[in-house]
């Protein structure tokens, strides 16, 4: 039942966001299986509200998708008397500004930073391979770790969902605390420090969420700038809590899908500072890149994976290094549950409905595929009109598009007749919907599974 546990995991990585997966769903853990019951274990009791109240159904749909159909789910708290599952279970305060209250570490997470999430364990640049696609956004960050950068000290990581951004923006982390060059490490998202902010206003705390950022931070590492796109009030207050930084010479590091002028609705005065700092971009790897990269996971993770089989899977699997890890996992996993030896043949069923055909998919080929599965006319698609029977499905069209095409942003949005800004928007309110409707969520994986099975 641990193997399909895993199992079960793996399929939601693949169908969440990536924020949302390693916040809520990777620090779960199997505990046992009895009675037809397998228990899993929370972190703690927020992360359990979070997963019964978002995720509940989707662990139950994968599981009678496997044939659990009366299988029962037992979340439970992470008790520090269960050594036997994990000994960094030991509680341990919590370092914020804001509670007195204890909380257990993340499982699997090493680092913790002053404040917001954890640093995830393996995000190092020892572990980061380096290829011509990512050359100089490493020596940028590695750079401005060591301290020896200029450009105000600011470093804006760019680069499409799954290509290391985040790797990189937590290797700054890692590296500046292990070498204990600064006391206070500040490592959240953009809806992380959005959702404090609102928390702090609701509490009358605001004083001391302003202090926490200005005053008490040595090194900011803020990922997915881009969510702040129309929240005026939050970029008001991060334009001033960065001129705080700056002027006292801290260290800050952006991540973002967007370069700030592609940005919708944002602050003038946050753009300004945004690009003060130094851009760099992390291309898709090449081929020898991905060879390295699968070759680096499978050392690390214990994985015995023939070299004709590594080839295949960088051949294959060509999107990003998040696809590469899927598609590695899957494999040995499938060899796992099944006794069998790794190879091609394996390789090639696991693949069947990961590779994508790239010549066979187009944005007009999205837009014609979801026309028919909504019963909407072409015209109606790329219409103006308001109407949810309309947009909801013209958001998914761009989202997938932009998923499962090389086409630019630019050139998505003018096959819909929209503006730049609006494409940016459709993108960014699909990835939120995924994280609260359950409904939405399996609708979507209903289209990206007949996408990835070419049957479309």
């Amino acid at each position: 039942m641990k193997n399909t546990w895993e199992i079960v995991k793996l399929t939601l990585k693949n169908t969440i966001p990536d924020h949302s997966y390693r916040m809520w769903i990777e620090p779960l853990k199997y505990l046992k299986f009895e009675k037809n019951t397998i228990q899993i274990l929370c972190p703690n009791v927020f992360s359990m509200k979070r997963i019964k109240e978002n995720y509940f159904l989707k662990f139950e749909n994968e599981f009678s998708n496997l044939g659990y159909d009366k299988l029962k789910l037992d979340f439970k708290i992470g008790d520090q008397k269960r050594k036997d599952i994990i000994a960094s279970y030991a509680a341990a305060p919590m370092k914020n500004s804001f509670t007195k209250a204890k909380q257990m570490p993340l499982p699997g997470l090493d680092i913790q930073c002053s404040s917001g999430r954890y640093l995830k364990k393996g995000y190092t640049f020892k572990d980061f391979v380096v290829g011509n696609n990512s050359n100089f956004a490493y020596s940028a960050s590695l750079s401005i770790a060591r301290g020896g950068f200029s450009s105000n000290n600011m470093l804006y990581l760019l680069a499409d969902t799954g290509l290391g951004k985040s790797h990189l923006a937590q290797s700054v982390g890692h590296y500046i605390i292990s070498a204990n060059l600064a006391q206070k490490v500040y490592y959240v998202t953009a809806e992380d420090f959005t959702n404090e902010m609102i928390s702090s206003l609701k509490n009358g705390s605001i004083d001391a969420f302003k202090s926490k950022y200005r005053k008490n931070c040595d090194v900011l590492i803020l990922e997915d700038i881009h969510f702040l796109s129309g929240k005026m009030a939050t970029q008001k207050e991060l334009a001033i809590t960065l001129d705080y930084l700056l002027d006292a010479d801290k260290k800050i590091i952006f991540s973002g899908c967007y370069v700030p002028c592609d940005i919708p609705k944002i602050d003038d005065h946050l753009k300004s500072r945004l690009d003060l700092g130094l851009i760099t971009e992390i291309d898709i790897p090449d081929f020898e890149t991905r060879v390295r990269i699968l070759k680096r996971k499978s050392k690390n993770n214990g994985f015995i994976v023939p070299k004709d089989v590594t080839d295949y899977l960088a051949q294959e699997l060509c999107d990003n290094v998040r696809q590469l890890e899927s598609g590695l996992n899957g494999v040995v996993t499938k060899s796992s549950i099944l006794g069998k030896n790794i190879d091609i043949t394996l390789a090639k069923s696991v693949l069947t409905n990961m590779a994508v055909n790239r010549k066979k998919i187009s944005i007009d080929s999205i837009k014609k595929f979801v026309c028919k599965e909504f019963s909407l006319s072409l015209d109606e698609i790329v219409s103006s009109s308001r109407k949810k029977r309309i947009v909801k499905p013209r958001q998914m069209a761009i989202y997938l598009s932009r998923r499962y095409t090389d086409q630019p942003l630019q050139q998505i949005s003018r096959n819909f007749n929209k503006y730049h800004a609006t494409a940016i928007h459709s993108i960014n309110a699909v990835e939120k919907e995924l994280t609260k409707n359950g409904a939405f969520a399996e609708q979507m994986k209903y289209l990206v599974k007949k996408i990835e099975t070419g049957k479309i």
